[in-house]
This record gives C-alpha cells, sequence and structure tokens, in this order.
C-alpha cells in the first residue's frame, strides 16, 4: 500500500533525459539525537521499497541524529565570525553563513585559514561578476552548515545543524538493512549535491537533477527522506 506526500508546489513525477521519474516523499516524527537513522528508515521507508527504488534522505536529520544540530546558545562566535558573516549573500531559502554562529561553525568544521581563503578567492570573483567561488575553496561542510529561518521546525529554529559525518558510511548501513540504494543529499531550491552514497559509482549527477527542485519539506510538512522510482 502507498504512502507518501507530495508537497505543495511540487510535481510528483519529473522527466530528466526523457526518462520519467517519480519522487515519494515520506513523512516522519521530528527526528533528533535521541533516534537511529537505520531504525528511522525501516520504520518510514521500508515497507514502500519495491525493486529498483532510491531512499534519498536530506543531510540534515543524518546530522541530527549524530547530534550535529548545535543549540545557538552554545555558539559563541569570535569576532572574525562576526565580521566575515556580514560579507555573506542572504537568500530567501536560507541564511547560510550570513550569521556570526553559522560563519563561527565554519571556521570550526573548515579551519580559520581555509575560511579566509576562500573569502579572499570570493571577493575576486565578485569583482570578476562570478558567485559560488567561496564554496568551491571551503568545501561541502561549510556548504552544507544551516542556520534557523523560519520556517525552520523546532527545535532546529534554535540551532545551526552542520553536514553529517561520513556520510558514505551512512547511506551504505542503511543501504544494508533496507534493501535498496540510498542517497545522502543536500538539496535547496538554489541547487544541491549528493554528499553521500551507498554504491560506488552511482550516477550523483543525475540524481541532482531529478531532486533539482526540492520535493522534500523541510518545515512542517515533516518530509526528510523520499523514494526515487523510475516510471515505466
Amino acid at each position: 500500500m502507498e504512502s507518501y506526500i507530495v508537497n505543495d508546489g511540487k510535481n510528483e513525477i519529473i522527466e530528466v533525459d526523457g526518462t520519467s521519474y517519480r519522487r515519494l516523499c515520506l513523512k516522519t516524527h521530528v527526528i533528533t539525537e535521541k533516534d537511529d537513522i537505520v531504525d528511522v528508515t525501516m520504520k518510514y521507508a521500508k515497507p514502500h521499497i519495491e525493486k529498483g527504488d532510491i531512499l534519498f534522505i536530506t543531510e540534515k536529520i543524518v546530522g541530527c541524529t549524530q547530534g550535529r544540530a548545535i543549540p545557538l546558545s552554545e555558539i559563541h562566535p569570535r569576532k572574525l565570525a562576526v565580521i566575515l558573516s556580514k560579507f555573506v549573500l542572504k537568500t530567501p531559502y536560507g541564511i547560510g553563513l550570513a550569521m556570526p554562529e553559522t560563519m563561527e561553525m565554519a571556521l570550526r568544521e573548515c579551519g580559520t585559514m581555509r575560511i579566509l581563503f576562500a573569502a579572499a578567492v570570493s571577493a575576486v570573483g565578485k569583482l570578476l561578476g562570478k558567485r559560488g567561488w567561496f564554496y568551491k575553496i571551503a568545501g561541502e561542510k561549510a556548504r552544507s552548515i544551516d542556520g534557523p529561518c523560519d520556517c525552520t521546525l523546532p527545535p532546529y529554529n534554535e540551532c545551526v545543524s552542520l553536514a553529517p559525518l561520513n556520510p558514505d558510511e551512512v547511506a551504505k548501513k542503511v543501504s544494508d538493512a533496507i534493501g535498496c540504494e540510498v542517497i545522502i543529499t543536500d538539496i535547496n531550491d538554489l541547487g544541491g549535491n549528493i554528499l553521500g552514497t551507498s554504491e560506488s559509482g552511482a550516477d550523483t549527477e543525475l540524481y541532482v537533477q531529478i531532486l533539482k527542485d526540492n520535493p522534500l519539506g523541510q518545515s512542517s510538512q515533516q518530509t526528510p527522506m523520499g523514494i526515487i522510482r523510475k516510471v515505466i
């Protein structure tokens, strides 16, 4: 029996290179560090898995189960974090590193020298009319840092969420438990990346295209995972 959600403003089916794919979003309880990601997927995903399916899981809930959601009250930004955060472009899709607390965590996660070098390269890029150079240097750990925003589900509306640890290992562990390919995703309305895969040689560029419109609901929808299923 099917039990999935198509979130408001999103389409269930997307076509990529002439092939159609369904994106079946799965509703869960609010995931915290008290949960085990394998147990969560066994409960909400495994009953709906069919042959050939791919389970995609947002990086945020994987990080949450690893204790990687840090309360704002526990983060004390240094002066450098305050200064650097002022130069980050704010978007409607998330605060990113445009607040002192998220920038502070980027400095801790990536190292001060790397963030400073990324900021310098980014400044040159802006002079040349090029964007995105900061994250090319800073890397995926910086790109995946999320701060709270108006639509963030409690208790994460008062937390900074960090990239999950060992996403490939997590994807493989979940895959072994539920019996299908698994990917850990970092997708938003500006684009996306695949942080972890259970299969070596996975076509991550295809998966980004399939999920490019961000079908998951990461606030009140409570759909932090879903199934990719090719339309036959």
